[in-house]
């Protein structure tokens, strides 16, 4: 598994690298390369006087992300290649800093034209987080997840939808999945283990299938907006509560070239995680940067 993992990981930095020539760090061909890399720092900061009536409390936040995207096409072959980062805290007074948000995710997709809509292809992404996460309502606080714990690994093999530049569906009737839990203490906290078998540090789920779609619109001059839904069903295991469902939402708005507000939300159903849905939002001005020769969306 760690030389799968180790071939995986080594197709993403070819993409990412083919993203940095782009950018002047090396010279090559970029005939059939679409590329991208776009990023931003966010600061939130509130504070307070000792007699400050209307209650209140002293706090700091920042947040980051950056995206890197290089895709190819020649002719009926496609190869698309995405790197999404996120990463976020929150400190408020008397209190540890928190995550407000932690994302690592890769995805790389190797495509073939059946029509001028309909590809072929097979697919692989990354999921898991930086950073280690805390129940705070417990005391002292409680590890409940960190690096690999957990982490997907999923691949897919099917067809793809895409009438447009803007929106792409993936049908993949042949989807195995990996779960990796490399700490084996944290079931103490998390009893279901994310679905891994306690003492065990790997879950595979070979018949299964997997649907996600992808929409990326530009409303207006300024302001963007992204969408990704991904729907994933375990065949031996498979009950309508048993569907993992996770939805990622976002609205960017440019105030400058250099300034823009942001909103971000993510939805989660995976009764492996929790039985009931898991929610998070987050809103946020900062500055940003974008560099690369993909095409404003639609």
């Amino acid at each position: 598994m760690k030389k799968v993992f180790t071939i995986f990981l080594f197709v993403l930095s070819v993409g990412i690298a083919q993203a940095q020539d782009s950018l002047g760090i090396a010279k090559s061909d970029t005939s059939y390369w679409l590329k991208e890399i776009s990023g931003g720092l966010n600061i939130n900061q509130a504070s307070f006087s000792g007699n400050w009536t209307g209650g209140g409390v002293n706090s700091i936040a920042f947040s980051t992300n950056l995206l890197v995207r290089a895709n190819y096409a020649k002719g009926k072959w496609t190869w698309d290649n995405t790197l999404d980062l996120i990463y976020g805290v929150v400190k408020n007074q008397d209190e540890d800093g928190r995550k407000s948000n932690d994302r690592i995710y890769l995805d790389t997709k190797l495509g073939h034209k059946l029509s001028s809509k309909w590809n072929v292809y097979f697919a692989a992404n990354f999921l898991s987080q930086f950073a280690p996460g805390y129940n705070f309502d417990e005391d002292p606080k409680a590890l409940i997840s960190k690096w690999l714990n957990p982490g997907y690994l999923t691949t897919g093999l099917g067809f793809e939808y895409k009438p447009n530049s803007e929106f792409s569906l993936r049908l993949s009737p042949f989807s195995p999945r990996i779960t990796f839990m490399t700490d084996t203490t944290i079931y103490r906290q998390v009893p279901s283990n994310y679905g891994v078998e306690i003492g065990e540090k790997i879950r595979y789920e070979w018949l299964a299938w997997n649907v996600q779609a992808d929409w990326n619109k530009k409303i207006s001059e300024n302001l963007t907006f992204t969408m990704r839904y991904s729907l994933y069903a375990n065949l031996e295991t498979l009950a309508f509560n048993s569907l993992d469902h996770r939805l990622d939402l976002g609205l960017v708005a440019k105030i400058t070239k250099a300034v823009n507000v942001s909103l971000s939300s993510l939805i989660i159903y995976d009764i492996d995680q929790d039985e009931k849905i898991q929610f998070s939002q987050g809103l946020s001005l900062g500055v940003a940067f974008k560099r690369g020769n993909f095409p404003d969306p639609k």
